[in-house]
């Protein structure tokens, strides 16, 4: 999964570089960034498809395949923060995770990657295994009171499913906290959670390619992984909160009075 998102990102920091020259033109980047992402897409397949030949594959872009595996299954957004590719912000991510399914219909994700290559940094979990940043072992903020809180969430534009709530919910959130973020890339947010950069994040209307790695990099990292109802899997990427356990508590509770 390394070996696939560095040899993604490869290419794909060229034609991040490229985004910066497009930006005069009227029509702007948008068949280039999109173009850009169908190949990065590709690119995993291959790479993915060549090293684990039986696994399913489930991804932004073409949807889900099934493989002779029924066991495994790759789940890959190419690029997590197109807006912020589109518009040569370096805020951007590639993600993968490994879901795992059981005879008895339930699934687990046992292995994620998020990589943004400008920074060139990797995020990796693997259950169990404890969670990374490139070489380095990664926990949750230690912060337990709200008040002290960064925190990270996303914003449906105006006209979009969601806009009201997430407009209720932000102002829920604000005032109670130190502070909001919102970057434009739902599995750097979740990666940076992990690390403690932010205490918590919490998003509605996700995909499950959004959140997949993100989350188990969270777990893995000392973190409470919920959606905003106790009905909700957050792997669906309908509602999910997550943070340090102390804050994930605090901000579930204002989530679902908002």
């Amino acid at each position: 999964m390394i070996d696939a998102v560095r040899k993604t990102g490869r290419p794909m920091m060229r034609d991040f570089g490229e985004v910066a020259n497009l930006q005069v033109s009227r029509k702007g980047p948008a068949d280039f960034v999109t173009a850009a992402d169908v190949r990065a897409e590709q690119t995993l397949f291959e790479l993915l498809t060549k090293a684990r030949p039986g696994y399913g594959f489930l991804g932004e872009e073409r949807g889900l395949i099934e493989g002779t595996d029924k066991s495994h299954t790759w789940i890959v957004d190419p690029i997590d923060g197109t807006t912020n590719f589109m518009h040569a912000m370096p805020h951007f991510a590639i993600t993968v995770a490994l879901e795992r399914h059981s005879p008895d219909g339930t699934s687990e994700i046992v292995a994620g990657v998020t990589y943004n290559p400008v920074q060139n940094e990797l995020f990796w979990a693997e259950k169990g295994k404890g969670a990374h940043l490139n070489d380095q072992r990664i926990r949750v903020s230690g912060r337990r009171d709200l008040a002290d809180g960064l925190i990270a969430t996303g914003l449906p534009f105006l006209g979009r499913p969601g806009h009201a709530q997430a407009i209720k919910d932000l102002h829920a959130v604000g005032q109670r906290v130190a502070g909001i973020r919102r970057l434009g890339s739902a599995a750097l947010d979740l990666a940076w959670t992990a690390m403690g950069r932010y205490d918590a994040f919490y998003e509605r209307g996700l995909q499950k390619w959004d959140v997949a790695a993100g989350l188990l990099l969270m777990t893995e990292a000392g973190g409470t992984v919920t959606g905003v109802s106790d009905d909700v899997d957050p792997l669906s990427g309908a509602e999910v909160v997550v943070g340090a356990p102390d804050m994930q508590v605090h901000l579930r509770r204002l989530l679902q009075a908002a």
